[in-house]
């Protein structure tokens, strides 16, 4: 049997290792990630479709849905949920309580300065949730009335910027279904959240519908902590994978009731990792490797 030399063994050796690592998505195995451990996740829970409790007190939604699959992908044995209120739920992982932030989290260049993001994963902008019949044309016509919000969201912040441009009030909650509850019962003219959250609100509540959607430009991502690098690597090349193989669309029509235009970013593998055009993205190229 013709031997190899030993330079040539050890490339042939190396060689293999790559295209091991290229054949197979490389699996967590440090203290803060462990592999043999559930996915730590944090989501707002209340916050459907995203994140709530059936009436059996199981947790569902695109949220839950979306992280399932994800450990999935990493070989982890499920996912472990943390209900955590948005106005404090970077603090909560900052400090290590979960691993990663897959709740519809608004990517933005202030949090980029704070965290990191995988590539984006769903469009998205504000709606505005109204009782069935009121009307909103336009912005201006806010003015003296009250809106609701959940506290700490994008959509706080957008109220909070243009409150005194267009003379409206802001009323804070903690849950957003607590803010839905508001206008509903007659304490609020409307609602402001995400426009998929606004949408199937109106889907489920016979009262109420989407009076009027601001186009914000932006996406959802999933959120890491700035020195997880590697992590959000892994997960964002499940991420990829659960794009390419339909799994992502699927979860998606089964919350939304459609299936995501192919142009989204639901539907889009992006290059590099992370969010382009946002601090923390890298550009290396790389190809992820599904099973």
């Amino acid at each position: 049997m013709r031997c190899l030399p030993i330079k040539a063994a050890r490339a042939a050796v190396q060689g293999f290792a790559v295209a091991a690592l290229l054949s197979f998505p490389v699996v967590a195995q440090d203290a803060d990630h462990p592999a043999g451990e559930k996915l730590k996740v944090a989501c707002d829970l209340g916050f459907a479709p995203f994140c709530f409790k059936t009436a059996s007190g199981e947790v569902t939604g695109f949220t839950y849905d979306f992280a399932d699959a994800i450990a999935k992908k990493l070989g982890r044995p499920g996912v472990e949920v943390t209900d955590a209120n948005f106005s404090a739920i970077f603090a909560g992982m900052f400090s290590k309580r979960y691993e990663m932030i897959p709740a519809p989290t608004n990517i933005t260049s202030e949090r980029a300065a704070q965290m990191l993001f995988s590539e984006p994963y769903m469009p998205t902008g504000l709606g505005f949730l109204v009782k069935k019949g009121s009307k909103i044309a336009s912005l201006e016509e806010l003015k003296g009335k009250a809106l609701t919000v959940n506290n700490g969201s994008i959509s706080d912040k957008w109220l909070t910027d243009n409150e005194a441009k267009y003379g409206f009030t802001i009323q804070r909650y903690n849950k957003n279904a607590d803010a839905v509850q508001a206008v509903m019962i007659g304490r609020a003219f409307a609602n402001v959240a995400d426009v998929p959250v606004s949408r199937y609100v109106a889907t489920q509540t016979p009262a109420a519908e989407v009076a009027f959607v601001l186009d914000s430009g932006r996406n959802f991502g999933i959120a890491f902590r700035k020195e997880d690098t590697a992590f959000r690597a892994q997960v964002e090349q499940a991420v990829e994978c659960l794009k390419s193989d339909g799994t992502l669309a699927k979860i998606h029509e089964k919350w939304f009731g459609v299936a995501p235009d192919a142009a989204s970013s639901t539907s889009k593998v992006y290059p590099g990792t992370g969010a382009p055009d946002f601090e923390g993205y890298d550009a290396t190229e790389r190809k992820a490797a599904c099973k």
